[in-house]
């Protein structure tokens, strides 16, 4: 992660305060205290702020450990905003039951929450209330404010800062069905991170359409001893069957061995974009 000094001022996330992105947006800031945090209602939003120069960068989920990649982050970058990303960020997701002060745990008839956080609590709540009805909102952090709001019988599913922010009351802690369960913030910015020794980069292409040029191309990575932590592919919104790939790999596009790597696949692309280089954050 970025030297907490060089944290940019304005710091777009997906809102409202007390959502993981906002403790990715925290995290990355660090001890700057210069950092403002501003909440966008979506991640869209939160990355064209970026786009507008209305922030100098956005905290965006990346990919989850268990739901895979975000599709609204990679069609962003991928097909409609000129970003890079220049630090990720590896957040443990960690969901708590939440009522209002006061309210009686077994009185709970709807749970809120955002859909993501309540597909990874699920066996939970068929266990521990089974009668009762889930209904989704925008976000964590709205849940508990509707829990808060409404009282009695409502409960909410969110992390334990949308609790403190709302002064509500948490019941049981680490509620996730599979406590591996982790996100990986990006941060996007006009410009990547220059090399620091331990990088990942981000890298976007498409293949010439004849056989084996894929396996072409994954081939000089390999040849170069170039560790492929990654790969996703995504409709090139072109025509059926058309697709780009996107890959994580080790090193900087500054490092000799990935720039002589990226040289030497050439002739087999049709496409291709650096979307990043930046440190690589550790994993839990």
């Amino acid at each position: 992660m970025t030297d907490a000094s060089a944290a940019p001022g304005r710091i777009a996330y997906l809102g409202p305060p007390g959502t993981f992105t906002e403790q990715a947006a925290v995290l990355f800031a660090g001890d700057n205290a210069r950092s403002e945090f501003v909440p966008y209602s979506s991640i869209t939003a939160s990355a064209e702020a970026v786009a507008h120069s209305e922030a100098d960068v956005a905290v965006v989920p990346f990919e989850n450990s268990l739901a895979g990649a975000v599709g609204e982050t990679h069609d962003l970058i991928i097909h409609q905003l000129d970003l890079y990303i220049r630090d990720e960020l590896v957040i443990p997701i960690e969901h708590c039951l939440i009522v209002a002060p006061g309210a009686d745990i077994s009185d709970i008839q709807v749970i809120y929450s955002h859909p993501q956080a309540l597909g990874q609590c699920q066996r939970y709540l068929n266990r521990r209330f089974p009668d009762a009805r889930t209904e989704a909102t925008l976000s964590t952090a709205q849940a508990v404010a509707r829990a808060v709001e409404l009282g009695d019988h409502v409960a909410a599913i969110a992390p334990r800062r949308a609790a403190q922010l709302h002064e509500a009351q948490i019941i049981e802690f680490g509620i996730e069905d599979d406590h591996r369960n982790a996100t990986r913030f990006v941060v996007l910015d006009h410009e990547d991170h220059e090399p620091t020794g331990d990088d990942r980069s981000t890298i976007l292409f498409s293949t010439a359409n004849r056989p084996g040029a894929l396996l072409r191309v994954l081939q000089h990575f390999a040849d170069a001893d170039i560790n492929l932590t990654r790969i996703e592919s995504r409709p090139a919104r072109e025509r059926l069957g058309t697709y780009l790939f996107l890959i994580d790999c080790d090193g900087h596009r500054t490092d000799p061995a990935l720039a002589n790597a990226l040289e030497h696949m050439e002739p087999d692309l049709e496409r291709l974009r650096i979307i990043g280089s930046y440190p690589k954050a550790p994993r839990p």
